[in-house]
Parts: structure tokens; C-alpha cells; sequence
């Protein structure tokens, strides 16, 4: 017996789109499709069925016009419905298509082809349950950075990805050059859409390990430090766990931080330089930012 889900819609103003898209994965929902209509924004959202009843379904939708009143917008309309996988999986397929992020990369559901003649970086994939698509900001911004951190020598670098959801900034990075990339999630869906993700591109388990955790994890894995770290989460908890994330460092260590709104920007950078770190680059889109930084150099 297939698995069922609950598919969330919201219909928003265009401007609560990142405030939607927090408070979703704040409920728990795994993977979101994003549509215009009109002049609104609609956004879905999905959840297994065993992790939401009724009632917390209607206190999302409470949250999200507390949300939109508290900003000053209209609120937001919601409604739910539960569907098995099999329709859930067909409901990926009518919202998202190929896309190219940045010079090199070019995004591929794994059912569709790359067009011929591609020349760019194909990475395909599957989001089962968990995020990570290349359709959100967040996640092109760190695309977009890993080409530029990766421009030279990538072979020799050893990387981290902190909260690897469908595992597409590791494999991003793998097919740039890297060395190596250790990817971690606490979220089990999201690492077992990893493990499915690093087999549809083709990588050697070799050059891609997988676990489920967080920094202590890739501390027991790396005692000696990374070259490079990559965290596309929240900013509450980047924040959180920068102490462990420091860890990881070495004096040459290089990080790209994501998933913070621009509006949140300025108190990770206040707890970033107190601990070592400097903002080498701060690079936004729509209303998110990407925070690429270094080790403070006496």
C-alpha cells in the first residue's frame, strides 16, 4: 500500500513568498513547487500524511495569515488535500522543468532528457521528499558560488554540505572537480534522497559519503578540517551551530552560507566575526542572500 501525502496550497501575495516558503519548512514539508497566477503566487507543499493531522493543518494556515498581517499584506488563502505517492510524484512533474543556474549548471528532472548539444554541468534530479530542487533562490545562489570557489584547483578541495536535503550543492560540487564531499542531514528522507540522487548522476560513493547528522558527524569524519563548507539552511540555526561549524575550519577553510533572508543577514554576520570569519561576499536574490566567507587573516 502506497504512502499518502498531504498537498498544501497557498495562494499569496508574491511578496510572502520566502515567509510562506519558512513557514512551510518549519511545519515539516518537504519539497515546494512555485506558480504565477496572475498576480498572485501559488505555492505547494508536502507532507506525509503521518505527520500531519487535521488540526495542525489548520494551525499552519493560522500561522500564515498572522504572517502576512503582521507584514501588512492580505492574507493568505490555504487548503490541503491528501493524495498517494504515485499522484504526489506526477504533481512534481507538471510544475518543474530544465533550468541553467549560473555559467556551468544545468538542472534536469530525472524524467526528462538535457537538450543536445548541452554543454553545461547536467545534474539530474529526483527530489523524493526532500528539498533541494534548484528552483529556490537559496539554492542557485550556492550553485552559483560553488562555480566560483571551485574555478581553480578544485581537485585538491574536500568539502562539507551541512543540511543536504536532496543532495544538489554536493553533487554540484563533485561535478566541478572536488575531491571529495561529505554530505550530512538529520532529516532521513532527505539522505536517503541523497543516496538516490548521487546514484541517478553516476557518482562514485568514493567522492560522495552520505550520513544522517550534523556537524558532530563530519567532525568524527574529518577531525582534520575541510576546505570548503557549504550550509544552505536557516538562519537560526547556521547560527546555532557555528561553535561546531568552526570546528571544521582550518586557517584556508572557505564557507558559503544560505537559506537567510536578506532582512536576517546582519546578525550572522555579527556572530561570524567575533569567531573568525570574514564576509568575503554577501550576494542576494529576490528578497534571500548567500554569505560566501573566509578566515579572518591577522
Amino acid at each position: 500500500m502506497s504512502n499518502s501525502w498531504w498537498e498544501i496550497t497557498v495562494l499569496c501575495e508574491p511578496s510572502l513568498e520566502e515567509t510562506v516558503f519558512w513557514r512551510l519548512e518549519d511545519f515539516g514539508c518537504s519539497g515546494t513547487a512555485t506558480a504565477k497566477k496572475q498576480s498572485s503566487l501559488e505555492i505547494k507543499a508536502y507532507i506525509p500524511e503521518i505527520k500531519a493531522q487535521l488540526p495542525d493543518l489548520e494551525a499552519l494556515s493560522l500561522w500564515l495569515k498572522q504572517d502576512a498581517l503582521i507584514l501588512g499584506f492580505p492574507e493568505p488563502v490555504s487548503h490541503w488535500q491528501l493524495m498517494d505517492e504515485e499522484d504526489w510524484a506526477s504533481s512534481w512533474k507538471q510544475h518543474w522543468q530544465i533550468s541553467e543556474i549560473g555559467d556551468r549548471f544545468l538542472i534536469c528532472p530525472a524524467w526528462l532528457n538535457p537538450p543536445e548539444n548541452n554543454q553545461r554541468l547536467v545534474i539530474k534530479i529526483d527530489p523524493g521528499s526532500a528539498f533541494g530542487t534548484g528552483t529556490h533562490p537559496t539554492t542557485q545562489l550556492c550553485l552559483e558560488s560553488l562555480e566560483m570557489r571551485l574555478s581553480s584547483h578544485p581537485e585538491n578541495k574536500i568539502i562539507a554540505d551541512i543540511g543536504c536535503g536532496s543532495g544538489i550543492l554536493a553533487i554540484g560540487a563533485i561535478l566541478l572537480g572536488a575531491k571529495k564531499v561529505y554530505a550530512v542531514d538529520t532529516d532521513p528522507l532527505a539522505v536517503s534522497a541523497t543516496y538516490s540522487n548521487r546514484h541517478l548522476n553516476g557518482i562514485n560513493p568514493e567522492n560522495l559519503a552520505i550520513n544522517q547528522g550534523s556537524v558532530e558527524e563530519l567532525l568524527e569524519l574529518m577531525p582534520d578540517g575541510v576546505d570548503g563548507i557549504v550550509c544552505n539552511i536557516l538562519a537560526e540555526t547556521i547560527i546555532a551551530l557555528m561553535p561546531e561549524i568552526n570546528r571544521l575550519a582550518k586557517p584556508t577553510t572557505w564557507g558559503i552560507l544560505s537559506g537567510i533572508l536578506v532582512t536576517q543577514a546582519q546578525a550572522v554576520t555579527d556572530i561570524l566575526e567575533p569567531q573568525g570569519w570574514t564576509v568575503a561576499a554577501l550576494w542576494k536574490r529576490q528578497e534571500w542572500c548567500c554569505l560566501q566567507i573566509r578566515r579572518a587573516v591577522d
